[in-house]
Formats: C-alpha cells, sequence, structure tokens
C-alpha cells in the first residue's frame, strides 16, 4: 500500500508550497516550506515563508515590496490541487490555506478500503535502537522502571508504524560488584546450591538483602566478594554458572511484569558488550582521546568541568566504558541510525558527556540534525500523594507487580459494581479489568509531558470522566455500540457508501481525523508521546460534539455517518494500540 501513502497532509501541503517557493525565489536554495496546521477561523493550514523570505532577499533585486505581496506570489503560484479548496492572504503575508471537504471525505474512505496503514507516517531513518526499561539483574523492578519500559514501548510502536525496523533493547545490568557478593553468600548458604536450582535463592529480593548485609558487616566476606568478581570475570566455570542461575531467576521475574504490560524486548545487557570494551578504548586511545587523570583513564569534555571516565582508578569498566562499547556496536555492527536511550534526567549529564565523547570520536556528526544521531529520552519523578517519591506505607519502593494488580483489582470492583459479572463471563470481565487497568496505568503516565513529575493516583487514573484512559475506552466502546446497533454490514458500507461532511461538526471530526499521522510523526520526531494522547482526547471530545449534534442511525445521512463512526473507531484503536493499550468494545 506503499503507493498510497503520499504522506500527511501536513506534508502533502508543504509539497505545494514547496514548487510554488521554487518558482517565486528560483535563485534561493535552502528554503524549506514553513506549513502548520491552523486553529483560527481563516484555514486549515498556513504557510508562513513570507516574512523570513523578505528578511533574506530584501537587499537584493526583487520584485517584492514586503511580506504580503511574497504571500500573495505565494498563492498565486500554488500548483492545482484537489486537496485545496480557496487560500487567502493574512496580515504579513501568511497564506492561509481552507481544504477541500470533499477531499477530506474522500480520503476518509480510502483509509477505510485500504487501512490505516496508509495514513503512517515517512520518516527519514530505517533503523533506530530504542534501549529501554532496562533494570538490575537481582532486584525488583519498581516504579521507576515503570517510566522507562511504558514511555520506550510507545516510542518503539510509533517508530514500527511508521515503517523503521526498531531494535528494541533491554540493557539490563547484569554484570558489575554486586555479583560478587551474591555469587559467594550463594556457595555459603547452600553448598549444594547446583542441585537446589532456583529454589536455594528462593525470594531474590530477601537474598540480595541478606548478602548485602553480610557484605556491609563482615570484611572478611566482603574481601570473598571481591575476589569472586574477578573469578566471574576471569570467566570460571563454577562462578559463570552461579551467576546464569541468578540471571535466570531475575529474568523470569521481569518476563511476568512484561506480560502484563505486554511489552516485547530483547535482552543485551552489560555482560554481551563487555567484551568489546578492550578494544573500543584502545581505539579511542590511538585517536589521543583518552588521557591519565589522577591515576583513572578519562576523555575531557569541551565546556565541562569533570571528564567522562571510562577506566576507573582500580582499572575497572564502568557505565560509561559500557556505554561507548554498546555505542560502537550499534552503530559498525546494528547499523542503526538513531540510537534512542529512556532513562530519568538524573543521567542527563551522563548521556551530554557520553554523546559529546562519540562526537569527539567522528562516530556522530557534530550536526545533531544529521544521522546517525543520538536522543537522550529523560523523564521526571513518581510521586505519591505527598509530593514525595511512590513509596509503600514501610517507605519501600512500590514493586511493579503489585501496582499493576492493584489498578486491576480495582477495575475489576467497579466493572462487579456495574453487574458486569452477570452480563459477562468470567473471562470477558477478567480481560476487560486489565484492558482498563493497565491501559489507566500507562495513559497516566503517557499523558504527561514525560519530563515533569507526576503523581500516581489510582482513583484519578481510574475515573472515567476527563482525560483519562477509562474515559477513552468507554468513548471508543460507544462508538462500537452505535454500530452494531445500526445493524448495517459496516463492510458492505465501505465498498457501496460514501462519506459527506456537510455538518460543520463532521468537517472538524473529519479534518481531526485526517492529521492524525502528522501527530504521530510529531510525537516520532519529538520524542514525546503526550502530544499522540493529547490528539487522541480530542478526537473523542470532536466525536461527542458530532454525535450530540448529527443524529446517525435513522438519519437520512445514515451510511455516512456510520462511515464516519468506524473511521473514529479505526483511528482511536490505531492510537490505543501505539500507546500500548487494549481497547475494549463493549462497556
Amino acid at each position: 500500500m506503499e503507493e498510497d501513502n503520499l504522506g500527511s497532509v501536513k506534508q502533502q501541503v508543504a509539497k505545494l508550497f514547496e514548487v510554488s517557493l521554487k518558482a517565486i525565489v528560483p535563485d534561493e536554495s535552502n528554503v524549506e516550506p514553513l506549513v502548520a496546521a491552523c486553529t483560527g477561523k481563516f484555514g486549515d493550514y498556513q504557510c508562513n515563508n513570507a516574512m523570513s523570505l523578505w528578511s533574506r532577499i530584501k537587499g537584493k533585486k526583487t520584485e517584492f515590496r514586503g511580506p504580503p505581496s511574497i504571500g500573495q506570489a505565494l498563492m498565486k503560484n500554488l500548483p492545482q490541487s484537489e486537496m485545496i479548496e480557496s487560500c487567502s492572504v493574512a496580515g504579513p503575508g501568511f497564506v492561509n490555506v481552507v481544504l477541500s471537504t470533499e477531499w477530506i471525505a474522500k480520503s476518509i474512505q480510502k483509509m477505510l478500503t485500504n487501512g490505516i496503514g496508509t495514513w503512517a507516517p515517512k520518516l527519514k531513518v530505517k533503523i533506530a535502537v530504542v534501549d529501554f526499561s532496562s533494570p538490575n539483574i537481582a532486584k525488583e523492578m519498581h516504579v521507576g522502571h515503570l517510566r522507562s519500559t511504558i514511555i520506550g514501548d510507545t516510542l518503539a510502536r510509533m517508530l514500527e508504524f511508521s515503517n523503521v525496523e526498531v531494535l528494541r533493547r533491554n540493557h539490563v545490568g547484569d554484570w558489575g560488584t554486586q555479583f560478587g557478593m551474591l555469587i559467594e553468600f550463594l556457595f555459603e548458604e547452600f553448598p549444594n546450591w547446583e542441585d537446589a536450582g532456583g529454589q536455594a535463592v528462593g525470594d531474590l529480593q530477601a537474598f540480595y538483602k541478606a548478602s548485602k548485609q553480610r557484605f556491609d558487616a563482615d570484611p572478611v566476606f566482603k574481601e570473598r566478594a571481591q575476589q569472586a568478581v574477578v573469578r566471574l570475570q576471569g570467566g570460571e566455570e563454577k562462578y559463570r554458572a552461579a551467576w546464569a542461575q541468578i540471571c535466570d531467576i531475575s529474568r523470569q521475574e521481569f518476563h511476568q511484569v512484561y506480560k502484563r504490560l505486554g511489552v516485547r524486548l530483547e535482552e543485551k545487557g552489560e555482560s554481551f558488550y563487555n567484551p568489546y570494551i578492550p578494544g573500543v578504548l584502545e581505539a579511542l586511545s590511538n585517536q589521543g582521546l583518552i588521557e591519565e587523570s589522577e591515576g583513572a583513564r578519562v576523555i575531557f569534555i569541551e565546556g565541562k568541568n569533570i571528564p567522562l571516565i571510562v577506566v576507573k582508578s582500580d582499572g575497572g569498566y564502568n557505565y560509561a566504558s559500557t556505554d561507548l562499547a554498546a555505542l560502537w556496536y550499534r552503530l559498525n555492527e546494528e547499523k542503526a541510525e538513531w540510537i534512542i536511550y529512556i532513562t530519568d534526567v538524573g543521567q542527563s549529564l551522563h548521556f551530554e558527556m557520553f554523546f559529546s565523547a562519540a562526537k569527539r570520536a567522528g562516530w556522530l556528526p557534530a550536526d545533531d540534525n544529521l544521522y546517525p544521531k543520538v536522543s537522550h529520552v529523560g523523564f521526571g519523578l513518581v510521586l505519591g500523594d505527598d509530593g514525595k517519591r511512590f513509596r509503600t506505607r514501610s517507605s519501600e519502593v512500590v514493586r511493579l507487580v503489585d501496582l499493576l494488580d492493584e489498578a486491576k483489582n480495582r477495575s475489576k470492583a467497579v466493572l462487579i459494581e456495574r453487574g458486569k459479572a452477570a452480563e459477562w463471563t468470567s473471562e470477558e470481565l477478567e480481560q476487560t479489568a486489565e484492558a482498563v487497568g493497565y491501559g489507566a496505568v500507562k495513559y497516566a503516565d503517557l499523558k504527561n509531558n514525560r519530563l515533569t513529575n507526576y503523581t500516581f493516583n489510582y482513583d484519578q487514573m481510574l475515573n472515567d470522566k476527563g482525560n483519562t484512559a477509562v474515559y477513552l475506552l468507554y468513548a471508543h466502546a460507544r462508538i462500537c455500540s452505535i454500530v452494531r446497533k445500526s445493524a448495517k454490514d459496516i463492510e458492505e458500507l465501505k465498498k457501496k457508501g460514501s462519506i459527506s461532511l456537510d455538518h460543520p461538526d463532521e468537517r472538524v471530526l473529519g479534518l481531526h481525523l485526517m492529521q492524525f499521522a502528522e501527530v504521530v510523526e510529531e510525537a516520532c520526531t519529538n520524542l514525546l508521546p503526550n502530544v499522540l494522547c493529547e490528539y487522541l482526547y480530542n478526537l473523542s471530545e470532536n466525536f461527542t460534539r458530532f454525535y450530540s449534534n448529527c443524529q446517525v442511525v435513522g438519519s437520512p445521512e445514515e451510511t455516512s455517518r456510520l462511515l464516519l463512526c468506524e473511521a473514529t473507531a479505526v483511528v482511536m484503536r490505531k492510537c490505543f494500540h501505539l500507546l500500548g493499550i487494549t481497547p475494549v468494545y463493549k462497556i
């Protein structure tokens, strides 16, 4: 269906203005059309090139007398297009474009026939790495990992929808000094640990705490633990086997969370990149980038008071050495053009310095707009109602599994209270409770600008009023019920019926549907999932206004309006899919 995808409406309007710009200023190079969607009453889109173009050409020989005359010329030189109904010039040369209502209606109908994939944005990148979630082995996944996992999954889904090959990478912390402590404790507590299997470790959290207490309190044990790290990293079989067993138990726990959240990830942890570190550091040394400083080996970064340490004074590697090796691998072995890291904002400085080091090495272009490129997607804290970091009453970090179970149970209780246990099968009840509960947790996170902290509140996120997943899922189910109750075969209507947008509220809804592709493109380009959430909420509001003012079933326009209902449901479902939320079809 590639030939059906002409890019977003905004891209199509921009292409028309590109032709016009070449016609009126053929000698000016690199003039990109500046096109934006309008909210005003003068048009649907606006081209804003006149003022910036005037400042470029006013000293040269030119027929133009100012921005308004450039605006007029831009309008007159626009190629003929079925997309455009009318144009006008306002103020200092803004060209307002009104789209053809008939063209909007036809385009929506085409999407219903050919599928929403024909509305996928066109991005400049073919292969991207999204590095997200990344918990530490032997530690519980907590609410902090929730944000990285949810945001990373949504960004990966949006890129995949845009036909980018996405390498979803779970860069788990599976290599480091804590393993010496865990392995030594395992040997001491369970001499026959190989036969005991996972039973020896039991509850990994309790095991980790007990070994840490021992490590802090017993200097002899501490020394043995440090030796165990050396033996593990030296590849001794017994130590590697114990390490593998601990990692495996942890992995099973992570899998439970990913399964609940419907998240796919491929693990390539610190241990995977470890063998590449010496070669990468040697190459950087040969370039003269690595220097000695206070016993450590470092890379100095322009404009920073502290250098990036790549080998500690004790000869050990750290995050920077692993991250450099991972970036080298992703660029050279995986051929990634865009590498996206999702962590809390507290790690911004580390990424800034590590990216600068990669630029100094010539791995990345100096211009951030060129490929290959790297992006750090930072996010704020999850807070409790007290405004402090979200914790349990005993001030433990909240386990992710418990948090998701609580959301599902609360959602189920509301459904039972509304009498659904009597109407539905127990499987339908479970599935809907999960879709609504998990969806509510995801949406409450994603609807905020990721850089801000947000307050975790079950009552707010499970509210069926306002900008919540519950409200949106119910809105979708209501649309499905309108189509069902009409008793019409929607597939037949798609083939034989046609859409017309004569009522103003029909047109507003139609235009909003058409802007789906450019919203996904903006959310991808700026790595901001909240842009898509805002679009979805506004879509639901526009639909409600249309449905309040335009009778659907039993009206002369029934066929057209049922197709508009179906198109809204299709776009809503794709939004849910991109946000990792399972739609519900009945309430």
